[in-house]
C-alpha cells in the first residue's frame, strides 16, 4: 500500500479506496454481500457459516461494521471489528466475490490493525472454518498464527492470532 490516512470522523482512505464506518442504511448492502461472499463456503463445508446467520443491524447500530468502498463501484467489502480484552476480533471480513483478488481482503485486514493500535490493543485474533484453507493460508502470510483447532458441532474451527508490534 501506498498511503494510508485516517480522518478525525473514523474514515481510512487507502490507495483511493474509503473504509468507513457502516450506518443503518447500509444494512441491504452488508446483508447482499455477506450472503454472496459467504455462499460458496456453505456448498464446500456442508452448514451455513456464521457470518451468514449474524445480526448485521445490531452490528450496525454498535460500530462494528465497517465497509470498503471504491470510487465508482461502490461498496465492495466489509469487516466487523470486536474490541476484546486486550485483542482486537476480527468477526468477519467479506469482500464481494468479482472483486476477489484485488487487495481489498488485505486491505481491510490493514484497516483492522490500525485500528487495533489506535485503541492500544496489542493484538489481533480471528477464527474461520478449517476448510476454508485459502482463507488461512492469506491469514498466515499476514503474521497470523494458528493458536488453536477446536470441534464446534459440525465444524472444525481454526483460531489464529497476530501480535501487533509496538
Amino acid at each position: 500500500m501506498t498511503r494510508d490516512d485516517q480522518t478525525r470522523d473514523g474514515r481510512m482512505a487507502v490507495e483511493h479506496r474509503v473504509i468507513r464506518l457502516a450506518v443503518p442504511g447500509d444494512l441491504p448492502a452488508v446483508e447482499r454481500i455477506v450472503e454472496a461472499a459467504y455462499r460458496p463456503w456453505a456448498e464446500l463445508i456442508g452448514v451455513r457459516p456464521k457470518p451468514m446467520d449474524d445480526d448485521y443491524a445490531a452490528r450496525i447500530a454498535a460500530g462494528r461494521v465497517h465497509l470498503l468502498e471504491e470510487p465508482e463501484k461502490g461498496i465492495a467489502g466489509l469487516i466487523v471489528l470486536i474490541p476484546e480484552d486486550g485483542v482486537l476480533l476480527v468477526d468477519n471480513v467479506a469482500v464481494v466475490p468479482d472483486r476477489h483478488g484485488r487487495g481489498l481482503g488485505r486491505a481491510l485486514l490493514t484497516f483492522a490493525e490500525v485500528q487495533a493500535r489506535t485503541a492500544g490493543l496489542g493484538a489481533l485474533r480471528l477464527y474461520t472454518n478449517a476448510l476454508m484453507e485459502p482463507n488461512i493460508a492469506l491469514y498466515e502470510r499476514l503474521g497470523y498464527r494458528i493458536t488453536e483447532r477446536r470441534r464446534s458441532g459440525p465444524r472444525e474451527v481454526v483460531f489464529m492470532t497476530k501480535l501487533l508490534d509496538d
